[in-house]
C-alpha cells in the first residue's frame, strides 16, 4: 500500500486536528465529567466530519480517530462513524442509506455498537432480540445500537424502543458508556451473513487508529515535559534510561498506526483483511499499554496526579486495551484463523504472506 495519504485524506485530517485542538482543552474535557461535549460533537458535524467518513473511507476515518486520540476529545466520533455510517453504507439496503445516513451524518443520530458478539443476544425469527451486554461505550448517548446476535447476525435497534434499557457503567476512561438489555426488543436487520465479520474488522482497525492517536498524544507530553524539566542542571530528555523509554514508546506507537493503516486499506480495497485488523488490534492492546505507562512514568511525579493531562491519555489506552480485547486473546483468535486457513488449503503456510509475517512479528513481539 501507500502509506501517503491523499490530498482528500490530508484536509480532513488537518480539519479535525483544528478543531480538536481547538475545543478538546483539558478545561473543558475536565468540565465533561463522564459525558460527551456536545459543543464539539456539533463542530464536528457542521464542518462534515462525520459524513465525509462516506468518501473518504476507512483509511481516512482512522486518520482522523488519531486526531480525536492525540487530545482525547470527548465524543462519541469512533462509534457512530464506525457503527453507523461506515457499517450502514456498506452493509444497508438503498432504503435503510437513505432513511439513516442523512440523521447520523448531521449528527442527529448517534451510534454504538454492543461488539464483539459474545452469544449474550438471541433472536427470534422476527427480529425480536433478548440479552444483554453488559458495557457498551457511548450507549448513553445512542440513538441506535448495532446488536449482533448468537448467530452473528446484526440487528440495528433504537435505545428509545420498547423492550430497550440501558443503566449508565463507569468505565475505566469517560466514554458515557452504559448496560444493554434487550427484552423482545424490535430489531432492524442489517446486511447479510459475512456483514458481521466485516463489521468487527473494521471496528478494531478503527478503534486501533484512535489508540494510535492517545499513545502519540501521551508521547508528545512526555517528551515536551521531559525536554523542558531539569534535574542536576540539564532536561531529563538527555538522560539515557528516557531516551530509551521514549525510543521504545515511539516504536511501539508506530506499530500500532502502520498496522492500523494496513488493515484499512485492504477493507477499503475490498482485500481479505480480516487477519489484518487482528494484528492492528493486538499491537494496539499490548503496545497500547506500554506506551500510556510509559508516558504517564516518563513525567515521574507529575504523572502520579490524577488531574494532570497525561492521566487522561493513561485511562484511554486501558479502556481501548479492554474494549479490543487482551492481546493473548487476539493472538489466539489470530493463531486459530490461521491455522484453519493451512488447513483448508492444505499449505505448509498460510497463503497471505503479509498476513503470517505479522502474525510471526506478533508472536515475537508477546514473548519479547
Amino acid at each position: 500500500m501507500d502509506f501517503h495519504p491523499t490530498e482528500e485524506h490530508a484536509a480532513a485530517a488537518g480539519l479535525a486536528a483544528r478543531i480538536f485542538g481547538d475545543l478538546a482543552t483539558h478545561d473543558r474535557l475536565a468540565a465533561a465529567g463522564t459525558g460527551s461535549d456536545a459543543e464539539l460533537w456539533k463542530a464536528l458535524t457542521a464542518a462534515g466530519l462525520t459524513a465525509a467518513v462516506e468518501d473518504i473511507g476507512l483509511l481516512g476515518l482512522v486518520l482522523l480517530l488519531e486526531e480525536q486520540g492525540r487530545t482525547t476529545a470527548q465524543v462519541p466520533y469512533a462509534a457512530t462513524c464506525v457503527y453507523g455510517i461506515h457499517a450502514v453504507a456498506g452493509h444497508g439496503s438503498a432504503e435503510q442509506r437513505a432513511r439513516l445516513l442523512p440523521a447520523l451524518g448531521t449528527g442527529e443520530a448517534v451510534a454504538t455498537g454492543a461488539f464483539p458478539a459474545r452469544g449474550r443476544m438471541t433472536a427470534s425469527p422476527d427480529g425480536r432480540l433478548t440479552g444483554t451486554a453488559p458495557a457498551v461505550p457511548w450507549l448513553r448517548e445512542a440513538t441506535h445500537v448495532l446488536v449482533p446476535d448468537a448467530e452473528q447476525t446484526l440487528w440495528l435497534v433504537r435505545t428509545d424502543a420498547p423492550g430497550v434499557r440501558t443503566r449508565a457503567v463507569e468505565t475505566t476512561a469517560p466514554w458515557s458508556a452504559g448496560r444493554l438489555t434487550l427484552t423482545g426488543a424490535q430489531g432492524e436487520r442489517l446486511g447479510g451473513a459475512d456483514a458481521y465479520g466485516q463489521v468487527l474488522a473494521a471496528a478494531r482497525t478503527a478503534f486501533a487508529g484512535l489508540q494510535a492517536g492517545v499513545c502519540a498524544g501521551a508521547l508528545a507530553r512526555a517528551v515536551e515535559y521531559t525536554s523542558t524539566r531539569e534535574q542536576f542542571g540539564r532536561p531529563l530528555s538527555t538522560n539515557q534510561g528516557v531516551m530509551l523509554r521514549a525510543a521504545d514508546a515511539y516504536m511501539d506507537t508506530e506499530a500500532i498506526r502502520v498496522t492500523a493503516y494496513e488493515a484499512a486499506w485492504r477493507i477499503d480495497e475490498g482485500l481479505p483483511a480480516r487477519e489484518h485488523a487482528l494484528t492492528a488490534a493486538w499491537w494496539a492492546s499490548e503496545a497500547g499499554k506500554r506506551v500510556v505507562h510509559a508516558g504517564q512514568h516518563l513525567h515521574g511525579g507529575m504523572g502520579a496526579d490524577l488531574d494532570h493531562p497525561v492521566h487522561r491519555h493513561f485511562l484511554w489506552g486501558r479502556q481501548l486495551d479492554a474494549y479490543l480485547g487482551c492481546g493473548s486473546e487476539l493472538l489466539a483468535e489470530l493463531g486459530a484463523l490461521l491455522a484453519g486457513e493451512t488447513a483448508v488449503t492444505g499449505e505448509s503456510a498460510p497463503p497471505d504472506e503479509t498476513a503470517a509475517t505479522d502474525a510471526t512479528n506478533a508472536s515475537e513481539g508477546d514473548d519479547a
